[in-house]
């Protein structure tokens, strides 16, 4: 895959690896090529892929508006929810790679991000509830305000920061994608210490437990409770130090066993997915050598 010095253009590139890298990477509990699960199969992600990013790097498109789009074209690709996280994550990340500059670092791209965040509106609100009553993601349930049932009176951020509490991927929204830029790079920053070499799928796994092992993954508390996401978060800590230690042989097979049985139980950390890919995203947009073939980081906007 040829990345262009254009940043929109690389980010799209950016965008549609991360999400091949999710399912090609065995992730306990999620749908990979090499397990299908929860009535879900690898092909219905990379077709949801391929379908969202014409709507979600469509230039100069409200975030709102672009959340919709994606989300219309998911459900016309796949027939079901595969990646509304994500496109909660990438709209604004993508709408800020328009800003002259911003993908000079990740400090730039973050402030950048920021400002997005801060001029979302309720227009933004009002096609990003829309967008979830489409995608109807398992366990949403009501809230008592600005209920995503209900048309909202308040702008998306504003709207997003009620749920942050219960919601990873609402609380990137309040706390400027803190999640995504550091606790999600600096996981792949100290895996690159101690192993240079590792691969792309290596380090999506290790991003990827990292998140699931560092709070309890949402869409689990909304389908299972919270006592079972805790329970997920705490054997995650324990296989992720194992696997770190010995990534090949018995320790990969280990998780392999650990993915059936999550799979069995209904069990499927879908938010980890998704800020996985939104963190991949990032990387891959900030180091395309290391993630596509024959890339070359792009030039300063």
């Amino acid at each position: 895959m040829q990345a262009s010095d254009d940043p929109l253009v690389l980010a799209r590139h950016a965008f549609l690896r991360a999400c091949s890298l999710d399912v090609e990477t065995r992730k306990p509990g999620n749908v990979s090529a090499y397990s299908a699960g929860h009535q879900m199969d690898a092909q219905q992600f990379i077709a949801s892929a391929a379908a969202s990013a014409p709507a979600l790097f469509a230039h100069r498109t409200p975030v709102g508006s672009r959340m919709l789009d994606a989300v219309m074209r998911t459900q016309q690709a796949a027939g079901c929810n595969t990646n509304l996280g994500i496109v909660l994550l990438v709209a604004p990340l993508a709408a800020a790679l328009e800003e002259p500059g911003s993908l000079r670092s990740a400090a730039h791209w973050r402030d950048a991000n920021q400002r997005v965040l801060a001029g979302l509106t309720v227009d933004d609100a009002r096609a990003a509830y829309l967008a979830i009553r489409a995608a109807n993601p398992g366990g949403l349930g009501d809230a008592s305000e600005q209920s995503v049932h209900a048309q909202p009176t308040i702008d998306l951020r504003s709207a997003m920061r009620l749920a942050a509490t219960r919601d990873s991927i609402a609380r990137q929204y309040e706390n400027g994608f803190a999640d995504v830029f550091t606790t999600g790079l600096d996981a792949i920053a100290g895996l690159l210490q101690i192993n240079p070499d590792a691969t792309p799928e290596t380090i999506t796994l290790d991003v990827f437990l990292t998140f699931l092992a560092r709070w309890p993954d949402s869409h689990i508390v909304r389908k299972q409770g919270v006592t079972v996401a805790q329970s997920v978060t705490r054997e995650a800590g324990k296989r992720h130090a194992q696997w770190r230690l010995a990534p090949h042989g018995p320790q990969a097979a280990r998780l392999d066993a650990w993915d059936a049985e999550l799979k069995r139980e209904g069990i499927n950390p879908g938010t980890s997915a998704d800020l996985t890919v939104a963190t991949l995203f990032v990387a891959i947009c900030l180091a395309p050598q290391r993630f596509l073939r024959d890339a070359a980081a792009p030039e300063g906007p």
